[in-house]
């Protein structure tokens, strides 16, 4: 297995839908594969077949374990664990980043607010939801909508 072939075809795979989220949040493509779950789907059913490979047939670090932090490095220490973790972290973050796009719009806050929020999501999850939440309740509480501000 080319782990870093896997590794950089999930990385590109990802990247259209993150411009699609930036640049158009509300055009049918983005609809059509972001918002509908096929990214969620598709990284899913690899997530699982790496897991499945891992588990049951043994892919992966000997003596990995999800107990203890020493057990988590053992997995990781593989290049099977590192793709596994790797592809938990993009499903869930593009998660996170349509939300984002979709909650910010229920909000009535201005897209552009939101661009350098789903940045962060991208590369560093839980801080751009942390500021994504940060600026809701600041648009919320101070009443600013897309029309202001």
């Amino acid at each position: 297995m080319d782990y870093e072939l896997i590794y950089k075809i999930i990385n590109i795979g990802v990247l259209p839908a993150w411009l699609l989220l930036a640049l158009a949040p509300r055009a049918r493509v983005t609809t059509a594969l972001v918002h509908s779950g096929i990214y969620p789907l598709a990284y899913g059913m690899l997530y699982t077949v790496l897991l499945v490979w891992a588990m049951v047939f043994g892919a992966g670090a000997e003596g990995g374990n999800m107990s203890t932090a020493a057990g988590v490095s053992v997995i990781f220490s593989h290049p099977h664990g590192v793709l596994l973790g790797w592809t938990h972290y993009l499903v869930f973050d593009l998660f996170i980043g349509a939300w984002i796009v979709r909650d910010g719009a229920r909000q009535g806050m201005a897209h552009w607010k939101l661009v350098p929020i789903l940045f962060l999501s991208l590369m560093f999850g839980p801080v751009g939801l942390m500021l994504y939440f940060l600026l809701r309740k600041i648009s919320t509480s101070a009443g600013l909508s897309s029309s202001e501000g």
